[in-house]
C-alpha cells in the first residue's frame, strides 16, 4: 500500500457473510471511492483472507489513491488483538486477521466488530455527531449494538461489549442462535421474525395466505416478506410487526436504563424496511423506562444507512494512527 501525506486517507471494510464492501474515506468521513464484491464463505477462511488482500490492493490501484491504514468490521466476537474468535456467517475461529492483514498490506490495520464500526461511524459523522453518550442498535438478520459513553467506545474486558442483541428479555424463552434462550435477537432479529411468521402461518394457513402468496411457500417466508405484506396492509403481518416492536422496545427499556444515553439510534435492514418500529419503541421506552433515564433522551433512525460500517471502520483505523 502507498501511504498518503497530508490528512491520511483510510480504507474501511465491511466484511459480511454474503458481500464485502470497502471505501476510501477522507478525514471528514466522506467516501471518495467504493467497491463491493461477493463473499463465498464455503471457500474457507484462507481464501476469504486472500481475496480480501487482493481486493484491497486492486481497489487502491483502481482508485489511484493510497491509504495510510485499513479498518475492517466483522460480524462476530473480536478480541483486542484483532483476532476473530468466532463469526456467525464466516468460517473464522481464532483467526488472527489483524496481524495477517498488517503483514500483507504493510500498514496499520484495526479489526473490530461490525456494529462497533457502525456505532463509531454514526457517532463521528451520522445521527450521533456531537453527542458523547449514545447507544446504537442495528436490527438486521441479527441484532448488534454499540455504546459510546463519555465520548469513548465501550470495549469491555475482552472487547465484546455491545452485544445488545443477546440481552435476555424472556426467561426460558425462544432459542437463540447463541447458547442462550430468550434473547432480544431471538424475537426481533430478521431470522426470528421469519421463524415467528412461519409458525403463525402454519397454525393458521388461511390467515397467512398473503404471506404464502408473496413468498411462494411457508418455508420461504423471510423478514422481507413480512415487511412487504405489512406494507400491503396484511393483518397477520401487521400483528407480527407490532409484536416485534414490543419485543424490541422491551430490550431498549433495559438498555436505556442501564446506559442512560442522550441518544438511542436504531438502524439496520429491519428498521429501514419498517421505520414505524422507531415510533413503537419510542412510545414504550418513554412510558416504561426510568423517568430520569428518558428526561433528555431522543430516539432516532440511523443517519448513514449502509455506509455506516465502512465509514466507521475507516474512522477507527485513522484514530489508531493518531494515537500511534
Amino acid at each position: 500500500m502507498k501511504q498518503s501525506t497530508a490528512k491520511p486517507l483510510t480504507i474501511g471494510v465491511d466484511l459480511g457473510g454474503t458481500k464485502v464492501s470497502m471505501a476510501l474515506v477522507d478525514a471528514n468521513g466522506q467516501i471518495l471511492s467504493d467497491n463491493r464484491y461477493q463473499t463465498n464463505p464455503d471457500k474457507g477462511s484462507e481464501a476469504i483472507v486472500a481475496d480480501l488482500i487482493d481486493a484491497v490492493n486492486k481497489f487502491q490501484e483502481q482508485s489511484g489513491q493510497g491509504a495510510a491504514a485499513l479498518g475492517i468490521g466483522v460480524a462476530g466476537q473480536i478480541d483486542l488483538a484483532g483476532i476473530v474468535k468466532s463469526s456467525p456467517n464466516l468460517p473464522f475461529h481464532d483467526e488472527p486477521l489483524q496481524v495477517r492483514l498488517e503483514e500483507e498490506l504493510g500498514v496499520p490495520v484495526l479489526v473490530t466488530n461490525d456494529v462497533n464500526a457502525v456505532t463509531y461511524g454514526e457517532w463521528r459523522y451520522g445521527a450521533g455527531k456531537g453527542m458523547d453518550d449514545i447507544v446504537v442498535v442495528f436490527v438486521g438478520t441479527g441484532i448488534g449494538g454499540g455504546v459510546i459513553s463519555a465520548g469513548r467506545l465501550i470495549e469491555g474486558c475482552n472487547n465484546t461489549a455491545g452485544e445488545l442483541g443477546h440481552v435476555t428479555i424472556v426467561f426460558e424463552g425462544r432459542k437463540c442462535r447463541c447458547p442462550n434462550v430468550g434473547c432480544l435477537e431471538a424475537y426481533a432479529g430478521g431470522w426470528a421474525i421469519a421463524e415467528r411468521a412461519k409458525e403463525a402461518v402454519s397454525k393458521s394457513p388461511s390467515e397467512g395466505e398473503r404471506l404464502i402468496s408473496f413468498s411462494g411457500g411457508i418455508e420461504k417466508i423471510t423478514a422481507a416478506t413480512v415487511c412487504r405484506a405489512y406494507e400491503a396492509q396484511d393483518p397477520l403481518s401487521r400483528r407480527l410487526v407490532e409484536e416485534t416492536g414490543q419485543y424490541l422496545a422491551a430490550g431498549m427499556v433495559g438498555i436505556v436504563n442501564a446506559f442512560n444515553p442522550c441518544l438511542l439510534i436504531l438502524g439496520g435492514g429491519v428498521v429501514e424496511g419498517i421505520p414505524e418500529l422507531v415510533q413503537i419503541v419510542e412510545g414504550v421506552v418513554q412510558k416504561h423506562a426510568l423517568k430520569p433515564a428518558v428526561e433528555n433522551l431522543k430516539i432516532v433512525k440511523a443517519g448513514l444507512g449502509a455506509k455506516a460500517g465502512v465509514i466507521g471502520a475507516a474512522a477507527l483505523a485513522r484514530d489508531k494512527i493518531a494515537k500511534g
